[in-house]
């Protein structure tokens, strides 16, 4: 793939890149076509390529050896991913697969790292990226260990709300995660996480539909999180 054609897609990661940034690296990249549920690389898989998720939706998840699911994320659009195995050359930490239908970038590691070597604005991005992930999870673990279910889903919700821009009485989540999804990445159950999404109906915060989300009271989803 060319420069012209890479930055076509119009990637986060490019933005403000040129073709003359690009000019002197061999962009190893590949599109792929994925179907529902089908993996992009499983955990442990000794494999370095980076990704771009073009269109549709993925998880990343994490499976212990009891074999529970933990959710770690649900990748945006233009997001990358796999950068920490293509860095430093060790098996995955975690699996990726495709929730629904989707179209991905596949970037070798001899690229990505020639990219981060030698042009500092993509560098300075994927550092950056890397710290904000290090705080997510501090402040996830932190979640898990100081707030109630009903609250980590309440948080959970919140943050969803902003990820998407819809942090407004009437908004609307499309595509919400399932209970379980929220289950697996709050450090909770199905069940508990289903009490405490009807708890938080019944008293007028949201109003839940398959695969859909309203947001009725934002200041009330935040009760009892200060």
């Amino acid at each position: 793939m060319n420069p012209n054609q890479l930055l076509r897609y119009k990637l986060p990661l490019f933005d403000g890149i040129t073709t003359a940034d690009l000019a002197h690296i061999p962009l190893q990249v590949t599109e792929i076509r994925l179907n529902a549920w089908q993996t992009v690389f499983n955990q442990q898989e000794d494999s370095h390529d980076i990704f771009f998720l073009i269109s549709g939706a993925l998880l990343a998840v994490y499976w212990t050896q009891e074999g529970r699911e933990i959710v770690f994320s649900r990748f945006p659009e233009g997001a990358y991913f796999g950068e920490m195995a293509a860095l430093d050359g060790t098996p995955r930490s975690l699996a990726v697969f495709a929730k629904t239908q989707a179209r991905v970038l596949s970037m070798t590691r001899e690229s990505f790292l020639q990219l981060f070597n030698t042009v500092p604005v993509i560098r300075d991005r994927i550092v950056r990226h890397l710290v904000c992930r290090i705080r997510s999870l501090t402040e996830r673990n932190m979640e898990m260990t100081t707030l109630s279910v009903e609250q980590r889903v309440g948080t959970y919700l919140l943050r969803l709300a902003a990820e998407h821009g819809k942090l407004a009485k009437g908004s609307i989540i499309d595509n919400a995660p399932t209970h379980a999804e929220i289950a697996g990445s709050i450090g909770a159950n199905r069940e508990m996480v289903s009490r405490s999404i009807s708890k938080l109906a019944k008293r007028g915060v949201i109003r839940p539909a398959r695969q859909r989300i309203e947001i009725l009271d934002p200041e009330a989803l935040s009760e009892g999180l200060a």
